[in-house]
């Protein structure tokens, strides 16, 4: 009973250390993990968060989460805590919300207000640790083609839409006062221009993998050996830290020896890549219509990441200028490379030599276009872009 009451005391004491306290502790950062595990992924909750306790929160880096699990039946808030238990989650539960929609868009919301009120910082990275599906993926709960982008919940069939996603940054970036400075998506999929642009108002760097993501996701102990060594990095430094970490943990490091990539965006950057792609766009549709093959056959031949209609921005562009389309300028070819450059601050991979850190939707065919047409044309980047429009012209 000693022993049952002590604990209960000095699980009361870090709750009132790490919580409360920090209203008049404002740190450098502040991580906020959403992790999702209702769902496949369960089992790797835990692994992660093992890793985090491996370092755990410092002086002047607090790494929250917000933890929901199949197997525990539960979501937790946890201040991450340096522990030396690599197979338990030792870390204090500051809240327990019993069952919680986090295929909610507005769970994460108030996951964000709640962290920047309790742990204050002067940045705030997010992460949201789940499957991922870039803007689109046919949707298994209502059948037919649909939206399940990210955190998908098996207990409600929810999941956050790539829109929801940019309006959960909006409203938690103006509850806060400020922009989220690092989103990275430990999810498969994500680093693409369109889901960068939903969220580019209210975010400034962004994060994410072209590609399919191992189970095992993110190496949370490298990344934050890393990080809370230089806890004053700047927002594109942390995103080079965790890039840099994550493919080096899969090149026989601690995650063992698979293909991944991983890149982040300075989105600062976003209005010139888009300008780019906009005047390159229009130039495409006034090709002539027996050249739109080419320009086909080139998206063809570039490097695509698990769906075919999902290709490397960098890649296509390469292949264009080898396609040798008479009618239309290299030099538009050039803008568009020039810019994404610029964009992407940094990109890693291991098994893809042809990635260049940013993907773009470019169906090949007129079918796969006209499933996912509706959807994409509510989309920021379309209206900001109008690639829609140039993909139907040279698909008819």
């Amino acid at each position: 009973m000693r022993a049952l009451l002590a604990a209960s005391l000095f699980a009361l004491a870090l709750f009132f250390q790490f919580s409360f306290a920090q209203a008049s502790d404002v740190k450098e950062w502040t991580m906020l993990i959403y992790l999702n595990g209702n769902n496949s992924l369960d089992d790797f909750g835990p692994m992660n968060l093992n890793q985090a306790e491996t370092v755990g929160s410092s002086n002047d880096v607090n790494v929250v989460a917000q933890w929901a699990s199949l197997k525990n039946k539960d979501t937790r808030r946890l201040m991450v805590v340096k522990d030396k238990d690599t197979r338990k989650v030792t870390s204090p539960i500051l809240e327990n919300m019993g069952k919680v929609d986090m295929g909610d868009y507005k769970t994460l919301v108030e996951f964000i207000k709640w962290g920047a009120k309790n742990f204050p910082a002067k940045h705030y990275m997010v992460d949201i640790w789940n499957h991922g599906s870039g803007w689109h993926e046919k949707n298994a709960f209502r059948g037919g083609f649909g939206t399940l982008d990210i955190s998908i919940d098996d207990t409600t069939g929810h999941s956050i839409s790539t829109k929801q996603l940019g309006q959960a940054f909006r409203e938690a970036s103006a509850a806060i006062g400020q922009k989220i400075d690092l989103y990275g998506s430990d999810a498969c999929l994500m680093a693409m221009a369109e889901v960068a642009t939903e969220v580019s108002d209210s975010v400034n760097v962004f994060l994410g993998s072209q590609d399919l993501e191992p189970g095992a996701g993110w190496p949370y102990g490298d990344f934050l050996t890393l990080w809370t060594a230089k806890p004053t990095a700047t927002p594109a430094e942390v995103s080079q830290m965790l890039v840099t970490s994550y493919v080096d943990s899969y090149k026989g490091g601690s995650n063992g020896r698979d293909n991944v990539t991983l890149s982040s965006f300075n989105l600062s950057y976003l209005d010139g890549l888009n300008k780019a792609v906009k005047d390159f766009g229009v130039a495409l549709q006034k090709v002539d219509k027996g050249e739109r093959k080419k320009v086909v056959a080139a998206i063809q031949a570039s490097q695509s990441y698990f769906y075919d209609d999902y290709i490397d921005l960098g890649d296509l562009m390469a292949n264009l200028k080898k396609g040798a389309i008479t009618t239309l300028d290299t030099s538009m070819m050039t803008a568009v490379a020039d810019a994404s450059k610029n964009f992407v601050i940094t990109s890693g991979q291991n098994g893809f030599p042809k990635a260049t850190g940013i993907s773009i939707w470019a169906p090949a065919d007129m079918k796969t276009y006209s499933k996912f047409a509706p959807l994409y044309g509510e989309l920021e980047f379309q209206a900001r872009t109008g690639w829609q429009d140039t993909l139907k012209t040279l698909l008819q």
